[in-house]
């Protein structure tokens, strides 16, 4: 079912799955394919490839949670709106998720650049037509990682130079699949 908002198409090619529903990995999903968290409105949405975060429960609900350094254009888009989207491409998008983690929104219109065609989930939170796999939250709680929190310093402290990712934990409220 196609519904449109403000011009831009809703669920398009979609199904509602709740988060127990999904079947792919994880890891593999964050860590290995990337996926993109989207943030912004009809009129100016930004988005960018993340590949550090997880999927779990808190506070007894199905979460995300994604980190952003604080220099990336995403995280002004990340704060100002409550909801936001972390979708998941097949292997053809490979390039455009390379180019949408290595251009700043600021400089460059990322959806026009990579075609991606953008659509609105029930929340209002942006994602785009191409994903295989969206999961639409919206923000529970946000902080930035600090140095005095690291317990293994050799591990993490080498991943910094004082710019220390804000971590945004996410309710999923609605997960769309193709």
């Amino acid at each position: 079912m196609i519904i449109q908002q403000k011009g831009f198409d809703i669920m398009v090619d979609f199904k509602k799955i709740s988060p127990q529903q999904i079947v792919e990995n994880p890891f593999k999903l964050i860590g290995g394919d990337w996926g993109l968290v989207t943030a912004g409105t009809p009129e100016k949405l930004n988005t960018m490839t993340v590949s550090w975060g997880g999927v779990g429960i808190m506070w007894n609900k199905p979460v995300v949670y994604i980190f952003i350094r604080p220099q990336r254009y995403t995280i002004e888009f990340l704060e100002r709106e409550e909801n936001f989207t972390l979708s998941f491409y097949p292997d053809e998008y490979r390039k455009a998720l390379g180019f949408c983690g290595s251009r700043s929104g600021r400089d460059v219109d990322k959806i026009e650049a990579t075609g991606f065609t953008p659509a609105f989930a029930e929340n209002g939170a942006p994602y785009f037509k191409q994903a295989k796999l969206v999961l639409c939250c919206k923000k529970l709680y946000g902080q930035f990682l600090n140095e005095e929190s690291v317990i293994a310093g050799e591990t993490v402290l080498p991943n910094y130079n004082g710019d220390y990712h804000k971590m945004y934990i996410g309710e999923i409220t609605e997960v769309l699949a193709k």
